[in-house]
């Protein structure tokens, strides 16, 4: 069906989406719903749309750097979880127990403390009260909880499908309207392509028009060197040699597709949504798939969220000898500005006053 069409056939839900959302908003306005905003720093990174900016990544980047100077604790919902209520995340729990992403964040960063909670502001207090020498508060996908007011706010949006050329629910991917942007102190840019130069930037200074108390950033990902799902330490180095099957369920793999043709020879990726269990019979065809390739040199490859995932499913793997490898991601600031942005982050820190 057309696009246009389904946008008209949908617009009147849209309608509904859009007066349920400003109802929201004008509930917090008037004090009818309270926003608390606490006397510690919070530092919230979200998005305007659903999924697929590269939020966990991003996370992931704010305490690399700032653990070594800072305790750090991160806070998200753990989103598809089979539990309820809070939890402290460690290194033996199940993507179950505590939902992919924060299991990926443990796994990256140990010694930092990762909790689950639907309730951010029950969240935030245990935390706090649990260990008082806690100095900041990472929110993950957090910018539409209005229930708290974060002291400082990380807005994302992806190159190819920024908000301002987006609609909201169900005609497109925003869970809020593009004024929402107000809202951010820093707006970033992210998954761009690295030939980005400084007259794309403008053009997205013009396009995004940042408020005067606005800082814009732009980012791309870095990919490592694939590892193997079960043994982190034996990598395997993508060549043009390689053919690939990629295994994945993200909100799309449009940056992923891009890295791949100018890396491998061939690859054929089976998407499934994003934060999809994978079942059985879905780890069958992966198999009947892998063994129908013809080359000689090939591998399996998925990303580091999806890996969480499919270690339920280890001993099929391993007794099928499917040779599963991990694409892991890094965030890296174009224009030799990731300096200048951690600048702002620890500016924020160290003038933060209760």
């Amino acid at each position: 069906m057309n696009h246009r069409i389904t946008k008209i056939l949908l617009a009147p839900f849209t309608l509904l989406f859009s007066i349920g959302v400003s109802l929201r908003k004008l509930a917090y306005r008037a004090g009818l719903l309270k926003s608390t905003r606490f006397d510690f720093p919070i530092i919230s990174v979200g998005n305007l749309n659903v999924g697929g900016t590269g939020k966990s990544p991003h996370v992931s980047y704010l305490a690399k750097f700032l653990s070594p100077y800072i305790n750090v604790g991160m806070l998200s919902r753990g989103y598809k979880r089979k539990t309820k209520g809070f939890r402290y995340v460690n290194l033996n729990n199940s993507v179950e127990e505590v939902g992919d992403e924060p299991l990926q964040f443990k796994l990256r960063h140990p010694d930092t403390l990762v909790a689950v909670n639907e309730s951010r502001i029950q969240g935030i207090f245990k935390m706090l009260g649990d260990y008082p020498d806690l100095q900041t508060i990472l929110m993950d996908d957090a910018y539409q909880h209005l229930s708290i007011t974060p002291n400082l706010n990380v807005l994302l949006t992806e190159y190819n499908r920024p908000y301002t050329d987006d609609f909201l629910l169900p005609s497109g991917r925003l869970r809020e309207g593009k004024s929402g942007a107000a809202r951010a102190d820093i707006i970033i840019v992210t998954k761009c392509p690295d030939e980005l130069n400084q007259g794309d930037k403008l053009a997205w200074e013009n396009r995004l028009q940042p408020l005067p108390n606005q800082r814009l950033y732009f980012s791309k990902f870095q990919y490592g060197k694939p590892y193997y799902l079960f043994n982190p330490s034996y990598a395997y180095s993508l060549s043009d040699q390689l053919e690939v099957l990629v295994f994945c369920a993200i909100a799309n793999t449009d940056y992923l597709e891009n890295y791949l043709q100018k890396t491998v020879r061939k690859a054929k990726i089976l998407q499934f949504p994003d934060h999809h269990f994978f079942t059985n019979s879905e780890l069958g065809n992966l198999k009947a798939q892998f063994d129908l390739l013809k080359s000689a040199q090939k591998i399996i490859l998925t990303t580091e969220k999806d890996a969480m995932r499919l270690r339920l499913h280890q001993d099929f793997i391993i007794e099928s000898q499917l040779p599963i490898f991990v694409l892991p991601i890094e965030v890296d600031f174009l224009f030799d500005e990731a300096e200048k942005f951690q600048d702002d982050v620890k500016q924020f820190l160290l003038n933060f006053k209760v």
